[in-house]
């Protein structure tokens, strides 16, 4: 197995990862990251195998857990009842209540919501230059997630603070000021969702947290650290990544100059989705001895799959370093596979095919002003801003 030297956070590779991927993928099915000190892969098949073998999993090996550093217990207890973590029968326990209350029914009805705040926003651009994520892409899927969750519209700004703080956590460069952050924001956000859950069990209302509290499958039901938890994962995971998504895909589609409308909403948005995703790596550790492709894995053995690079794998796709909206839809890396799909990918979905078609036919004229740049939030992947005008 090759070693391979590129640090996360190089300037050039923050702004194009992609062709370390492409020499990454020349070393074979499977690399050692030197600057992580982690066996990687970027090919399509081993991503998708391990993604689906029950031999790997998110949850660290009992055995292998790390002691927690005081500082860090607020955040990791948080963390501690995250489905996103967990395996079954935790996980399994988890994911089947929340999705009694995240329905298909539920994300399907707010079509019509997410149209009309599409509008909303576009009526309120300034004029001139502007950043398209701050008025736009940042702002819709918080203001739908705290909608659909019930929380006071008035407190999105403090959700996408505590969001993008806790975050932090997970990119390359981590410092203790990042954590001193994220620390604080967790906090405040189990602060604010203790009470605003209680206020629910006493005053149930027609939202998500509501459901939540109601959900309930042979007996079980949501304690309250986890439903603080449930609700966190879906606003964290949720938006961040959809403001990605939407930010790399307005700036994809203006540098190519392709088009996105209501017909063609569905098989464009799968495009953006696998030509430059929100999220670039996510980890597995093996559970037993196995062997991947020609590469043996031993218990405790922690792998990196990259999505991206998986995304752009040339036995999967044809020409797949070129952004194609027609291509046939087939499935890709972006919301993962297997036991821990992303619960939110259909909100996500739901969310672009709406915004995307009605931002590019009330701004036909809009146009990219400058050159857009991606920030250092590896393994994240997103712009800094998004520089317009109409």
């Amino acid at each position: 197995m090759e070693t391979l030297h590129q640090s996360p956070t190089d300037p050039g590779f923050v702004q194009n990862p992609y062709p370390f991927y492409e020499t990454a993928r020349k070393a074979g099915p499977f690399f050692h990251w030197a600057d992580y000190g982690l066996t990687c892969t970027g090919n399509w098949a081993a991503v998708s195998a391990i993604f689906r073998d029950r031999r790997f999993g998110r949850e660290v090996p009992a055995e292998l857990a790390p002691a927690i550093p005081d500082h860090l217990r607020p955040f990791y207890a948080v963390e501690a009842h995250s489905m996103l973590e967990l395996e079954p029968p935790r996980h399994t326990r988890l994911r089947s209540l929340v999705l009694r209350a995240f329905t298909t029914r539920r994300i399907n009805a707010l079509q019509p919501e997410i149209a009309v705040l599409a509008h909303q926003l576009i009526d309120a651009f300034p004029a001139g230059e502007f950043d398209l994520l701050a008025h736009f892409g940042q702002r819709l899927p918080v203001i739908i997630i705290a909608r659909l969750l019930g929380v006071p519209e008035t407190m999105s700004h403090d959700l996408l603070r505590w969001s993008n703080a806790m975050v932090g956590m997970y990119m390359a460069g981590r410092t203790r000021e990042t954590e001193t952050r994220a620390v604080a924001a967790t906090k405040a956000f189990v602060a604010f969702l203790r009470g605003y859950i209680d206020a629910r069990r006493h005053d149930p209302r027609d939202d998500l947290i509501t459901e939540l509290i109601a959900a309930e499958e042979a007996g079980e039901k949501l304690t309250t650290d986890e439903l603080i938890t449930t609700c966190i994962l879906l606003l964290n995971a949720g938006h961040e990544a959809t403001v990605h998504t939407i930010g790399n895909g307005v700036k994809t589609l203006l540098q190519t100059g392709h088009d996105i409308s209501e017909a063609t909403a569905e098989a464009t948005v799968e495009e953006i989705l696998r030509f430059d995703p929100a999220l670039h790596m996510f980890t597995r550790w093996a559970y037993e001895d196995i062997e991947v492709m020609g590469h043996r894995f031993q218990r405790g053995d922690q792998v990196g799959l990259l999505l991206a690079a998986a995304n752009r794998d040339p036995g999967q796709w044809d020409a797949p370093g070129k952004f194609q909206p027609g291509r046939p839809i087939k499935p890709h890396a972006s919301f993962g596979a297997g036991l821990h799909f992303c619960v939110g990918a259909p909100l996500a979905r739901l969310e672009l095919v709406t915004a995307l078609p009605i931002l590019f036919a009330r701004l036909p004229g809009l146009k990219l002003v400058g050159k857009p740049q991606y920030g250092d939030v590896y393994h994240f992947h997103g712009l800094t801003r998004l520089m317009v005008r109409a």
